[in-house]
């Protein structure tokens, strides 16, 4: 019997966390995240244009778009897709060009295919994070942002001791706290041809923020910036 990688694992109990979560989701997180959502959705629309949803989930999101946008959804967990195709047909969203099945890390969509790539509270579940912006970033036009809002880890005190501590439960939900800003900025430092352009703190209590990344006009030219510039133009912004 062939044994299943730890990334495997990973992606095995996110897919059965939300599977479980289907459901219920829109009830238990839609108050919860509804600024966040909103956040992500405003600075998307300042871009307009082709968007794509990475962890669409149930489209709570769908409907709150512009319908001048075209939007595109993908989400790892199937159960969560079937209520966000009943969303698009039951609300006849005509600006929805579809809904797939995907793995946020290795999307079937050619390079440069999307104005705006949005991911809510996907890029801490993914067993590979900075492979998914990796690919987030493959799939974005030049002229383009990321536009995340994501989960973000304590960088001391009380808070960060309470999140390692719950980190064994949290991976049961689906979800990782101890991921910290500083790998989104490491990230976009060593990404060539992408930017850190916002960090701002959203509820509840400041622990997810919206953290936005522009792709380059010209993403094949040279980064010079380091980790720590990218982290202190980050927070200057905060």
């Amino acid at each position: 019997m062939t044994s299943l990688s730890h990334a495997e694992l990973d992606k095995q109990t996110v897919t059965n966390a939300y599977a479980r979560w289907a459901p219920v989701y829109d009830l238990v997180f839609g108050a919860v995240f509804e600024r966040g959502r909103q956040a992500a959705i405003a600075a998307a629309e300042r871009v307009g244009g082709r968007i794509l949803e990475v962890g669409v989930g149930t489209g709570i999101s769908l409907p709150e778009y512009s319908r001048q946008c075209c939007l595109c959804g993908v989400d790892i967990s199937e159960p969560m897709l079937r209520k966000a195709q009943e969303r698009v047909a039951e609300l006849k969203l005509d600006n929805v060009e579809g809904l797939w099945v995907m793995d946020a890390e290795h999307m079937s969509f050619p390079d440069n295919s999307f104005d705006v790539v949005v991911a809510q509270y996907v890029v801490t579940t993914a067993p590979n994070p900075e492979a998914t912006l990796d690919e987030f970033a493959r799939v974005l036009k030049p002229g383009g942002e990321i536009v995340l809002v994501s989960r973000v880890g304590a960088e001391a005190g009380l808070r960060r001791s309470l999140e390692h501590w719950f980190a064994p439960a949290a991976r049961k939900l689906g979800w990782r706290t101890e991921f910290s800003f500083e790998r989104y900025a490491s990230w976009a430092a060593r990404t060539e041809g992408v930017r850190l352009i916002e960090r701002r703190a959203m509820p509840p209590l400041g622990h997810f923020c919206l953290i936005r990344f522009a792709k380059d006009e010209a993403s094949g030219q040279a980064r010079a910036s380091t980790p720590r510039e990218a982290y202190a133009d980050a927070r200057a912004s905060h």
